[in-house]
């Protein structure tokens, strides 16, 4: 139990579609810190984002969303922030030095950037018949993965020698970017990130889906 969350208040509702990866990384955030949460899995194709009361809390109708015990937010990125400034737990999550500050900025802009419109819209053509373009997803995937390749074999993690929010922002999609068809095959230091993360105390994963056939 993180010891900056008072022990009389409820869990953290995390509203959520389990196979959303921007919800995992909400959820991973919150085990890895020792904070208590309640998954609430909105039924999106009943059209459960898009009700009045859950506007109120996500006015653009996305997951996922957070209500800690009357303050609510939505925007995963912007979760993650709040969730490590409100319940630290001794680990530099988001450095105050300028350079290191700046430099996980620069991969939660690449997780709203080049990982969402690469392996995660890969993954939402695959699974969930999304109206994109798979092979364009694809290609932009392989193009960010040699641009991480490289950085990881020279570092442990993405901003650093430490886990940061930036590692956690890019985990969930870059793990299951075989499920949309991208292979990690040829990204060993990729693979051995993913490894680093999985084995940290307090992990917790994200649903496993069919992989397609790789390229």
């Amino acid at each position: 139990m993180n010891p900056h969350f008072p022990a009389a208040a409820a869990p953290v509702k995390l509203y959520r579609n389990p196979k959303s990866g921007h919800c995992h990384r909400v959820e991973l955030m919150l085990s890895l810190l020792g904070v208590p949460c309640d998954p609430i899995d909105l039924d999106m194709a009943g059209g459960a984002h898009k009700a009045p009361a859950y506007l109120k809390i996500s006015p653009f109708g996305q997951v996922p969303a957070i209500d800690d015990n009357g303050t609510t937010l939505s925007d995963s990125n912007a979760i993650l922030i709040y969730l490590v400034r409100k319940y630290p737990d001794g680990h530099d999550w988001l450095p105050d030095v300028p350079e290191a500050a700046a430099e996980v900025q620069r991969w939660l802009s690449v997780a709203a950037g080049e990982i969402a419109g690469g392996p995660a819209a890969a993954r939402l053509a695959t699974l969930f018949n999304a109206p994109l373009d798979h092979v364009a997803a694809k290609a932009k995937a392989h193009r960010l993965f040699a641009v991480m390749e490289p950085l990881l074999k020279e570092r442990d993690f993405l901003a650093g020698s430490a886990i940061t929010i930036a590692d956690v922002a890019g985990y969930s999609y870059i793990a299951h970017a075989p499920e949309g068809g991208v292979s990690l095959d040829a990204y060993p230091a990729i693979r051995a990130w993913l490894a680093r993360i999985e084995a940290l105390p307090g992990f917790v994963g994200m649903a496993r889906s069919p992989i397609p056939e790789t390229s």
